[in-house]
C-alpha cells in the first residue's frame, strides 16, 4: 500500500492542527553542550560561592590581627567641697592605654584555620559544576526523548490514517474481508495515537520548563538590579541528533580489573571528597585552637596622670603607671578539657563523613554500572533483532491483508508493535546516555588515559566487557 496525494493532504492537515505553541517557536535550538555551558556560566550559586570565599579570606586576615588597644580618660580624686582641681595633691587627669594579647598561638591558628576553610570553596564550585552537567544532561536528554518520540508518532500518523481510509472504503464497497469492527479499530488507533502524541507533548513542555531554570543569563555585575526572567524564551527545541557522551575512566570499571579499593582511590579525587578533607584539616586546627585555652591571656596597661600646681605655685610631679594582667587557667576540668574533647570529637566525626560519602558513591557507581550493562544488552537485542523483526512482521501482515489472506486487526497490531519497538529503542539509547552522565559525575576531574580508547555512546550498543561481568 502506498500513500496517495489525498492521504498526504489529510496527514498534513492533521499535523498542522495538532502542533503546539512549541512547534511554532522551534527555530530556537539548544544543543547539549550549549545547555551545559549556559547552566555552568550563569549559575548564581557559583557567584555566591566566590563571595563567601572572599568573606572567609578577609576574615582570616582580620582574625590574625591583635585586638584594638583601649584608651581610657578620667579625672581622679576631685574634692567635692570646692571642686577645685589644684586644691588636693591627689587630684589628677589620667590617660591610660591597655592592650590584650590572645592566648598562646590562637591568632595564628585561627588565621590558618580560616585560610584552610577558604580552600574548600573552589572544590565546592567544581562539585556544583559537575552536578549541573549531570542534571542538565539528563533534563536535555528527557527533552530529546519526548521530542523524538513525537516525531516518530507523527511519522506513523499518515500510515494509520491511510489504513483507516482503506478500511472504510473497503467496508463501504463490500470489498474483501473488511468488517465494521475493522473500521472502528482503525479509528480507535488514531484516537489512541492522538492521546499518545498529546501525552508526549505534555512531557516535552514540562521538561522544557524544568530545563529552562538553568538557561537564564545571569550577570553578576548587575546583582542589585531586578532580574529579567522574560529574557529567556519559554519555548525552544533541542538538537535532532543524539549527542555523544564518553564514559570517564572506563579502565577502572572493567570487570577484569574492577576493585572497590581502586574505585575508592579514584573517588578520593572527587571535589566533594576533597572538600571533606579540607573540612577535616580545618577541624584539626580547631583542636589546636581549643588547646590554646590552657595558655594564660596576657594584657599590658600604661597610664599617665597629670597633676596641677599647688596653691602656692609649686609644681607637683606627674605620675606614670604600667602593669601587666593575666588569667590563670587553673580550673580546667569542666571548661578547657571539655572544649578540647568536643573539638576532637568534631574532628573525628568529619572522618566518618568522608567514609559515608565514599560508600554512597561506590554504591551509586555500581548501581549505574549494572543498569548500563543491562541497557547495553537491550540495545543489542533491539538493534540486532527486535527492530528488524517487528518491521518484517508489519510488512508481512500488510502484504497478507492486501492479498485477502490476513486479518486487519493483525495489521494494526503489527504496526503498533513496530512503533512501540522504535520508541523503546530510542528510550534505551537515551537512558544509556543518562546513565553515563550520572556515572561521569563521580569521576569529575579525574584523569583517565583510556578515555580516548573508549567508544562514544551513540545509537550503537555498548560493549559488555567494558562495563560489567558477562
Amino acid at each position: 500500500m502506498k500513500l496517495n496525494a489525498s492521504n498526504l493532504t489529510s496527514l498534513s492537515t492533521a499535523l498542522i492542527l495538532g502542533l503546539s505553541v512549541f512547534s511554532a517557536q522551534a527555530e530556537k535550538v539548544v544543543s547539549l553542550e550549549q545547555a551545559i555551558t549556559l547552566a555552568q556560566e550563569n549559575d548564581p550559586w557559583l557567584h555566591g560561592s566566590r563571595l563567601k570565599q572572599s568573606a572567609v579570606e578577609n576574615r582570616s586576615i582580620a582574625s590574625g590581627t591583635l585586638p584594638d588597644p583601649k584608651v581610657s580618660l578620667g579625672i581622679m580624686n576631685v574634692p567635692t567641697d570646692t571642686w577645685d582641681l589644684d586644691q588636693e595633691g591627689m587630684t589628677q587627669l589620667k590617660v591610660g592605654v591597655s592592650q590584650m594579647f590572645p592566648r598562646g598561638d590562637s591568632l595564628e591558628i585561627k588565621q590558618d584555620q580560616l585560610k584552610i576553610e577558604s580552600t574548600k570553596f573552589p572544590l565546592l564550585r567544581e562539585n556544583r559544576k559537575a552536578k549541573l552537567k549531570s542534571q542538565v544532561s539528563q533534563l536535555w536528554l528527557d527533552v530529546y526523548l519526548a521530542q523524538q518520540t513525537i516525531k516518530l508518532i507523527e511519522s506513523d500518523w499518515a500510515l494509520f490514517e491511510q489504513m483507516a481510509e482503506v478500511a472504510k472504503a473497503s467496508y463501504s464497497n463490500v470489498v474483501g474481508k473488511t468488517r465494521q469492527q475493522d473500521v472502528i479499530r482503525a479509528q480507535l488507533e488514531i484516537v489512541q495515537l492522538d492521546d499518545r502524541l498529546t501525552s508526549q507533548k505534555q512531557k516535552l513542555e514540562t521538561t522544557i520548563a524544568r530545563l529552562n531554570e538553568w538557561l537564564h543569563i545571569y550577570d553578576s555585575a548587575r546583582l542589585n538590579e531586578s532580574f529579567n526572567f522574560d529574557a529567556q524564551p519559554l519555548e525552544f527545541s533541542v538538537s535532532k541528533e543524539l549527542p555523544s557522551i564518553r564514559l570517564k575512566n572506563p579502565t577502572v570499571l572493567k570487570a577484569s580489573n574492577y576493585s572497590r579499593n581502586r574505585l575508592a582511590q579514584e573517588l578520593a579525587n572527587h571535589p566533594a571528597i576533597l572538600a571533606i578533607d579540607v573540612k577535616r584539616k580545618a577541624s584539626e586546627k580547631g583542636v589546636e585552637l581549643a588547646k590554646q585555652q590552657y595558655e594564660p591571656q596576657w594584657g599590658v596597661n600604661a597610664s599617665y596622670a597629670y597633676r596641677d600646681n599647688m596653691p602656692s605655685g609649686d609644681n607637683r610631679a606627674d605620675l606614670f603607671s604600667v602593669g601587666v594582667t593575666f588569667d590563670l587557667p587553673l580550673f580546667t576540668e569542666n571548661r578547657q578539657d571539655k572544649q578540647v574533647a568536643a573539638s576532637i570529637a568534631e574532628s573525628e566525626a568529619v572522618k566518618t563523613e568522608k567514609l559515608l560519602l565514599t560508600k554512597q558513591m561506590i554504591s551509586e557507581v555500581e548501581k549505574e554500572l549494572r543498569q548500563l550493562k543491562r541497557l547495553s544488552d537491550r540495545q543489542s537485542i533491539y538493534q540486532e533483532q527486535l527492530l528488524k523483526q517487528t518491521h518484517d512482521q508489519a510488512e508481512a501482515s500488510l502484504t497478507a491483508y492486501t492479498n485477502d489472506d490476513g486479518d486487519f486487526a493483525e495489521v494494526v497490531r503489527a504496526r503498533i508493535a513496530e512503533l512501540n519497538a522504535r520508541i523503546s529503542a530510542l528510550r534505551i539509547d537515551v537512558d544509556a546516555l543518562k546513565t553515563v552522565a550520572r556515572i561521569n559525575y563521580f569521576f569529575a576531574h579525574t584523569q583517565s588515559k583510556s578515555n580516548a580508547e573508549h567508544k562514544p555512546m551513540h545509537t550503537q550498543h555498548l560493549s559488555n566487557h567494558q562495563f560489567g561481568e558477562k
